[in-house]
């Protein structure tokens, strides 16, 4: 489980994130929606200690997350920001490797190769493991840095928004595979998305977040309403049914 109890990060008298309380059950997708600026990011890099807390605690797995020294937490859950992708002469396979640090430490045992090639084969990589980073395309590079943080082998992993500038084929395939994930490798996956009708296809649970806060958190037939979308997003939302569940429609 992650819990947060009593979260605040303070950026001045303006903007704040906070008071979050906020507890996510073990396993399945989480997806975090809401406007933009409404602070998903934030609270998913704080959970990933990326970005210390001004107040409150967070947990995962147990293990706090202020406290637990970078190694152990760095086998507890791995994170992917959008911001942090690079490209450069990195091979696919070698990017996929530093996954493994937090085990290897920079060298790469038979075993750590094992688990790369596992990862890598998941995300249906194998044909282009041997080309460098900036051959390939924005959907394909992004399969391989999700690649990276499952060969981290963490039951926890956040995913700041990896559906950014995919097309609608290739935001289909990336979701998937993380639903496969989730299910397969029982991975408890937290993912920032924009569309709600993502979330709504693909996750467990949706924690809708408004002003730095949580506003509504449950299933996706819970937050897929009308009323609620409408207020979340402060514009007038429909949610029809369609063939594969409910479908929020915006007017």
């Amino acid at each position: 489980m992650i819990q947060l109890q009593d979260v605040r990060k303070d950026y001045g008298d303006e903007v704040s994130i906070g008071p979050v309380d906020l507890a996510i059950p073990r396993g399945g997708i989480t997806a975090l929606v809401g406007p933009n600026g409404a602070g998903k990011s934030t609270l998913l890099t704080m959970v990933g200690r990326l970005l210390g807390l001004d107040g409150g605690t967070i947990s995962i797995g147990g293990h706090d997350v202020a406290r637990t020294p970078s190694k152990a937490l760095a086998k507890v859950v791995s994170v992917l920001r959008q911001e942090n992708h690079f490209v450069t002469r990195l091979t696919v396979r070698q990017l996929v490797g530093f996954g493994r640090f937090p085990h290897s430490k920079g060298r790469l045992t038979v075993d750590d190769e094992a688990r790369i090639s596992e990862a890598i084969d998941f995300l249906d990589l194998g044909a282009l493991e041997g080309r460098y980073l900036d051959e390939l395309s924005g959907g394909q590079r992004q399969r391989a840095y999700v690649a990276m943080v499952l060969a981290q082998e963490t039951d926890y992993v956040l995913l700041d928004e990896p559906l950014n500038n995919l097309d609608m084929r290739h935001s289909v395939q990336m979701m998937q595979h993380l639903r496969r994930a989730a299910e397969e490798l029982d991975r408890t996956i937290v993912v920032v998305l924009h569309d709600i009708n993502f979330a709504g296809r693909y996750a467990d649970r949706i924690c809708a977040v408004k002003d730095g806060r949580v506003v509504e958190f449950g299933t996706p037939a819970e937050i897929l309403r009308d009323d609620v979308l409408s207020a979340v997003f402060e514009t007038p939302v429909r949610v029809i049914e369609g063939p594969d569940g409910p479908l929020a429609v915006y007017y």
